[in-house]
């Protein structure tokens, strides 16, 4: 993800500042990581010095100066290449979970591997209940329904992977300690 375009992307809504659209991105990504302050506004920064921002107004309520700024054309130009752009599947896969379970299984026992993954599936397990109760709350608004979809899918495909991981433990296990 490029926080630039997703910036140009919360800009193309109307003219906002670093604040708001803070708020905006941890409003409408609820399940991604929080951007940092600092990160937005260095961003901005980044996005005015390449001409896809203009500031166009500075606003001052209860506080310190708030510079708002707008989309230029070239900055709608790039948000739009930027879309128009397939995000190609990893090439390579590495993922925390993945590298743990390979070291569980190569550094210690067929049992204590298991054991892993066990504690592993139900701590995946802990994660969809929370994020099937975000889904299925009316209160949740639909970024957030949308948020808890993609996390589902992303969780479910770790827990068929580990459950294809259990069920190859002993032959995983032989194979790499021989």
């Amino acid at each position: 993800m490029s926080t630039g375009h997703v910036l140009l992307g919360l800009l193309s809504r109307g003219k906002q500042h670093g604040y708001d659209l803070k708020r905006g991105y941890d409003d409408r990504f609820p399940t991604a990581k929080p951007l940092a302050f600092g990160q937005v506004y260095a961003t901005l920064e980044r996005l005015h010095r390449q001409g896809f921002i203009e500031p166009v107004a500075v606003q001052r309520v209860d506080g310190p100066d708030r510079t708002v700024y707008a989309v230029t054309a070239a900055g709608a130009a790039e948000l739009q290449s930027w879309l128009d752009r397939v995000e190609e599947p990893f090439a390579f896969v590495s993922n925390p979970l993945a590298t743990k379970v390979t070291i569980a299984i190569l550094a210690t026992s067929e049992q204590q591997a298991t054991a892993y993954l066990l504690r592993q599936r139900e701590a995946h397990l802990r994660r969809m209940r929370h994020f099937t109760k975000i889904k299925v709350d009316p209160a949740s608004s639909l970024d957030e329904v949308l948020g808890a979809d993609y996390a589902l899918s992303h969780l479910d495909a770790d827990l068929r992977w580990m459950d294809t991981a259990l069920q190859r433990v002993t032959a995983l296990t032989k194979e790499m300690h021989a």
